[in-house]
């Protein structure tokens, strides 16, 4: 059941299990409660994990499930959510469940900025190169060309990538679709 808002000034207070001091209060405790009761419920979490659920969201919900039926506190569940998240991780591994851990790819991420750098120091080198030959040159194809003819040939996503900030369609957020927009 979800908390309302205000529904503290209106119940009466120290009635919600989490409003009362924590059942346990030491880290080992807790541990080894939810490794108890995980040990137990194994296969619903090969389950959750089986329809798509990542390791972090499981490991999240089981923690402050714990915390809102008042079994202990939120630092607690901060202390052991990397053993609860180990717990479950080796458990698919063992059953040979594929699954996702839920921490962002920084590998995307990575490729992003790299792309991003070398996309500044090639620029850079053809400026040069037009500074000593007096030529300008088109930085998608090496081709010879102006400005304003090479930022209409990028793409919204290759400017994105390259500034890396997001690009508004030609017309605007708000402007209507062109009649063949959205057609396949």
């Amino acid at each position: 059941m979800a908390i309302i808002p205000g529904q503290s000034l209106t119940a009466e207070p120290k009635n919600a299990p989490y409003e009362n001091p924590p059942q346990m209060t030491k880290p080992e405790d807790a541990v080894f409660w939810h490794l108890d009761r995980l040990a137990d419920k194994t296969e619903d979490l090969l389950d959750a994990m089986e329809l798509g659920m990542d390791v972090v969201t499981l490991t999240s919900g089981i923690l402050r499930g714990a915390v809102m039926d008042g079994r202990h506190s939120v630092d607690v569940s901060l202390i052991i959510a990397p053993i609860i998240h180990e717990f479950i991780k080796s458990s698919a591994d063992q059953a040979g469940i594929e699954y996702e851990e839920g921490f962002p790819d920084e590998s995307k991420e990575k490729r992003r900025v790299k792309y991003a750098i070398n996309s500044k120091k090639a620029r850079k080198l053809l400026d040069e190169y037009e500074e000593k030959t007096g030529e300008e040159t088109d930085y998608l194809s090496g081709e010879t060309g102006s400005e304003e003819e090479d930022e209409e040939a990028m793409s919204s996503d290759e400017t994105e990538m390259m500034t890396g900030e997001p690009v508004a369609p030609a017309g605007g957020l708000m402007s209507r679709p062109s009649k063949n927009e959205g057609e396949v």
